[in-house]
């Protein structure tokens, strides 16, 4: 999974998908401690997928408005 597939997708895409990895993972950790997992390299994978959707998650999440860094900006410039 490309975290340029996960921009084109929406918020409610990117939780279910990100409710979908975190169910797999849990499933394969599972395996892991019964001793029946396939592909253990498959859990690195899978972290990393998660990471991305979280990753895509907060870039596309409205940023709050800096008031205090422009506040200071100003008593800068009402100073000089």
């Amino acid at each position: 999974m490309k975290a340029k597939e996960l921009r084109n997708q929406s918020i409610d895409e990117l939780n279910v998908k990100e409710l979908k990895l975190r169910k797999e993972l849990f499933n394969l950790r599972f395996q892991s401690a019964t001793g029946e997992i396939q592909n253990p390299r498959r859990i690195r994978q899978i972290k990393k997928d998660v990471a991305r959707v979280l990753t895509v998650k907060t870039e596309m999440a409205p940023k709050p408005a800096q008031k205090g860094a422009e506040q200071k900006g100003a008593q800068r410039k009402g100073n000089a």
